[in-house]
């Protein structure tokens, strides 16, 4: 696969090795072109950086090498892994994001993506359902890459975890709020989703319902759990077998 290589110093200076690498978080650029991301992931004011990034025009961009720890996830977690930085590679996919004017992502985008990503997880023996987005790990800070990114044509590729359910067949039904949120909230643990509290509410939980309806619910993103929000997650916890 061809990149090219826009080097960013923006990593640590400590390499890591090939088992370290368990993870693949995905993001959008979130700003106004292409120029402006790479100069932000390439500023030493910044320091944030990705490993790859993936232009609108499908050509890809090596920033930082893989054995380097690049600074694209933040403060984040993931099941029992904290700061996911050290056990991932980071993906930046150009697009405007929510801030600048969310975009569609264009078919050879994702194409090149679909490729990187495979060619990635072949070579660090990457499980399928640890392809990830940003606002799966940090929930309460990021929204990347959006309820416009694909990821239901990633999962026909193999790529990612994705459930067969539509509204049709949501036919849970519980009404009361109580056993709502704990049903959906130790579905979400059992995932992989944390910073939240499985039996007390909490006024952060809005901000993962959302995550996990971009994710997996992405034509009714409202915050509020719902028969088809704990139908969904459901079967992801049952499927995952965590």
């Amino acid at each position: 696969m061809k990149f090219k290589y826009i080097n960013s110093k923006n990593h640590s200076t400590k390499k890591r090795n090939k088992k370290d690498i368990k993870f693949i978080v995905l993001h959008y650029t979130g700003m106004q072109s292409e120029a402006v991301s790479i100069k932000r992931l390439t500023s030493k004011k910044h320091k944030v950086s990705t490993h790859y990034l993936v232009s609108r025009n499908g050509s890809i961009i090596k920033m930082v090498d893989e054995k380097n720890i690049s600074w694209h996830a933040g403060i984040s977690k993931w099941k029992n892994i904290k700061n996911l930085n050290y056990n991932s590679i980071g993906i930046e996919i150009v697009n405007k994001g929510h801030q600048f004017g969310y975009e569609n992502f264009p078919k050879i985008q994702i194409s090149k993506l679909i490729t990187l990503c495979r060619l990635l997880m072949n070579k660090y023996k990457i499980k399928s359902s640890n392809l990830l987005g940003h606002s799966d790990i940090a929930p309460l800070r990021k929204k990347d890459p959006g309820e416009k990114f694909p990821w239901l044509i990633l999962s026909k590729k193999g790529l990612g975890n994705w459930h067969n359910i539509n509204k049709a067949e949501a036919k849970i039904e519980i009404k009361q709020p109580n056993i709502l949120r704990n049903k959906f909230f130790n579905n979400l643990h059992k995932i992989g989703y944390r910073y939240f509290d499985k039996k007390k509410s909490s006024k952060f939980d809005i901000k993962i319902i959302k995550a996990f309806q971009r994710r997996y619910r992405q034509n009714k993103i409202n915050g509020l759990i719902d028969n088809e929000c704990i139908q969904i997650s459901s079967y992801l916890a049952k499927d995952l077998k965590n």
